[in-house]
């Protein structure tokens, strides 16, 4: 093929395809060239040179992260020349590294460390003038420059993955450091990436800084359990003393191919402890055996939606969820359209797009792990962003192309007018295209606040990308028009290059949507809640009336925002009961919760698969050999498009329900390190609208609830438009984001 290139490394014949570099080419054939700076998710660093390696008709060392082979070439890694070369470059590593092995958090797992070995340096033959470098204390992250090597790991990976951007160099030869970006302090969104791909002890954990060494811990694969992104993590576990339990004392994660945000990192401590107490246990089936529905949340294994399914046909019981009913119902509107029952795209499909629209999402704090699939799209494929939301945010403006802010509830009209962009051209059949041509763009356009330039600049923008996304948000899944903008989004998946991402809210919405047959919640009395409100609790949050463990303590799987089922293990002990008990007392008799893992719907694309058989590892070129992909489902395209509905007006001061960097949900708020924000944030706009100032404390009644919080001016906000968190509330939150409200400061409190 044309844009193959055969050369040999060390004698053995191989082949690299366009864009692969030496290195990469021999990492893929298994053949070893060591590097200290080099990371497989961002472009080369090409500071440490220790990946040198000679080039038939070359003179001098070649790069090999940042270098393409070219035709016939014949390539050494490995020869006298180049061990002096790297021994060389590892005695300038080890001038005055301070021999802090012994209470380094990196001693065990260090790659200065593991390459001293490696080269034989067991003296060194010259020295540079020590400094005095005083350790920096940032907030979750202490940065000590006299540990650091200066590789620039921190710095790519903060701009070219997280999209930060809030690190860099400070070049001064010997005296070269890293420091905040344009400011005293540290600020970023502290997801701790810079502190995984630090191949020394320079960016520590500030909660983790000398309480264990590495060779001590033991390492756990799991899953985060904070969103539906399904980032893979370790959990590293220890005995906290010799009469105590395990403990974790901090998460990891493979930072070759994959990255955490700061909850999945330092959000680990949510666990819960209880006893079997015969009484609790009789009261929880007493409640259940007298009630009239169960109420969950989605924050649950598969295994435990599918003994509610149990339970439900059992005892006659309706079933709540209304986040993952609102989301069954959107992708039943989708499939009736597309003809599949799951969306085509990923997180790796949004990472290689080229053009991308995000709609109906705040999407930075909603779901991190598709912010940094945005990010490396952005940095490393040059992809269009085209970022559709009322409220503009500051953490997406280093990726996005262009900002369409539309009017608050008018999502129906701008979806209608995407398609209408897209597939303006397109081979739709008769009704569809009635629909679509029928469309009044002059009322849409005035209503959205969306001009039909803003479109054609989009259309214009995308018109050379190959590889086109399209992100659907949860303020379009519980719009009260869902279903309509359902089948918009997937009218442009079957009659563009688009594929489609539904974001879910939870860190398993999709699975409990595919297993569950939920009922509309009826707000009555009667109701237990498992892991949400009810008149009796089983929660393995405080309230509890009967303690069950939480997701870090428990085996079972979820359904990412990339149609797998994954598994999570078991990070810490637990003594209590678990619904599989519950289930028992009922009759319906599995000794272990991962009994039902095999028995998942398979209807729903699930796969026969006992728990224990299920892979959970990254390989060594970044394969996801985690669980398994649902099984593509087809289903009946009987579906057809409404006429729209007239758009809503919001007038006055609105609140969008949103949560802060690093929260989530109840289990995010109990966790030690994690920063609260709780304020309700405007803008100086929504201030005088609301007749309030920064520091009051206020009033916010809107239909769902009346809540008090402090109000903070927010320089970064505009509009009439306030954020207000939701992870502290432990209340259903699951309706359309905006609502209007009234809002009254309090006063002499």
């Amino acid at each position: 093929m044309k844009n193959l290139v055969n050369f040999k490394i060390n004698g053995i014949s191989v082949v690299a395809q366009k864009g692969e570099t030496i290195l990469s080419v021999a990492r893929k054939n298994e053949i070893y060239i060591p590097t200290m700076c080099y990371i497989s998710k961002t472009s080369p660093c090409a500071s440490c040179r220790m990946c040198v390696v000679e080039a038939s008709g070359m003179d001098g060392f070649v790069l090999s992260c940042n270098t393409p082979p070219v035709e016939g070439v014949e390539i050494t890694t490995d020869s006298a020349a180049l061990n002096h070369e790297r021994v060389n470059i590892m005695k300038l590593y080890d001038v005055n590294h301070p021999l802090e092995c012994g209470v380094c958090d990196k001693s065990g797992d260090c790659d200065l460390q593991n390459k001293t070995l490696e080269f034989g340096l067991s003296a060194q033959s010259f020295s540079a003038k020590d400094q005095l470098r005083p350790i920096k204390h940032w907030g979750l992250i202490d940065y000590e420059p006299s540990l650091c090597i200066m590789c620039e790991k921190c710095v790519h990976v903060c701009n070219e993955v997280i999209g930060d951007d809030a690190i860099e160099v400070k070049f001064g030869g010997y005296s070269s450091t890293i420091i905040p970006k344009n400011s005293e302090m540290l600020d970023c969104t502290f997801c701790g990436e810079c502190i995984a791909v630090c191949p020394v002890g320079a960016l520590t954990s500030s909660g983790f800084r000398y309480r264990a060494n590495a060779w001590e811990l033991e390492k756990i694969p799991s899953t985060c359990a904070h969103c539906s992104a399904g980032c893979p993590l370790e959990y590293e576990t220890r005995h906290a003393s010799i009469n105590e339990n395990e403990k974790i004392y901090r998460v990891k994660n493979n930072f070759e191919f994959s990255s955490l945000c700061g909850a999945g990192r330092f959000g680990f401590d949510f666990d819960t402890s209880a006893k079997k107490e015969a009484s609790s246990f009789e009261l929880a089936i007493k409640a259940i055996e007298s009630a009239k529905a169960i109420r969950f949340s989605s924050i649950i294994t598969n295994e435990e939606a599918h003994i509610l399914e149990l339970l439900k046909d059992k005892l006659g019981l309706k079933l709540f969820n209304e986040d993952a009913r609102k989301f069954a119902e959107f992708m039943r509107a989708y499939s009736s359209v597309s003809g599949k029952l799951h969306h085509s795209g990923s997180l790796d499909a949004i990472k290689k797009s080229d053009a991308v629209i995000v709609i109906g999402s705040r999407i930075a704090t909603d779901n991190p792990g598709v912010r940094y699939a945005l990010t490396t799209a952005s940095k490393h494929s040059g992809a269009k962003i085209v970022y559709a939301h009322p409220l503009e945010d500051i953490l997406m403006q280093n990726v996005i192309t262009q900002m369409m802010k539309y009017e608050v509830g008018t999502e129906e009209g701008v979806m209608a007018l995407l398609t209408h962009s897209i597939l303006i051209g397109a081979d739709l059949d008769e009704s569809e295209r009635a629909i679509i041509d029928e469309l009044d763009l002059g009322y849409l356009c005035a209503e959205t606040n969306i001009g039909e330039e803003e479109f054609s600049l989009m259309i214009k923008s995308f018109s050379r990308a190959t590889k086109k996304t399209l992100i659907i948000g949860n303020d379009l899944i519980a719009h009260a028009r869902s279903q309509n903008i359902a089948k918009f989004a997937a009218l442009i998946e079957k009659y563009s290059d688009f594929c489609v991402v539904v974001v879910p809210r939870e860190v398993n919405t999709l699975g409990v949507s595919l297993i569950n047959s939920l009922d509309a919640d009826e707000n009555i009395s009667g109701v237990v809640g498992y892991g949400a409100n009810g008149d009796f609790k089983i929660s393995s949050l405080a309230d509890a009336n009967l303690v069950v463990p939480a997701f870090n303590q428990q085996e079972g799987t979820v359904v990412s925002i990339d149609n797998r089922v994954l598994p999570i293990n078991v990070a810490l002990g637990f003594d209590g009961y678990t619904l599989n008990d519950i289930a028992k007392a009922f009759g319906i008799d599995r000794e272990n919760t991962i009994d039902y893992t095999k028995l998942l719907n398979k209807k729903s694309g699930f796969k026969e698969i006992e728990f224990d058989n299920l892979e959970n590892f990254l390989s060594p070129f970044g394969e996801d050999n985690r669980g398994y992909i649902l099984d593509e489902v087809e289903c009946l395209m009987d579906g057809e498009l409404d006429e729209l509905d007239d758009m809503p007006e919001f007038n006055g001061t609105i609140i969008y329900h949103a949560d802060p960097v690093l929260q989530f949900n109840s289990y995010t708020n109990i966790t030690t390190q994690l920063p609260k924000d709780s304020y309700l944030r405007g803008s100086e706009q929504f201030s005088v609208a609301a007749r309030i100032a920064d520091g009051d404390l206020v009033e916010i009644k809107t239909d769902s609830s009346t809540i008090r919080r402090v109000f903070k001016l927010d320089g970064e906000l505009k509009g009439t438009v306030a954020l207000s968190p939701t992870y502290d509330l432990n209340s259903d939150f699951s309706g359309y984001r905006f609502e209007k409200s009234k809002i009254a400061r309090v006063i002499n409190e």
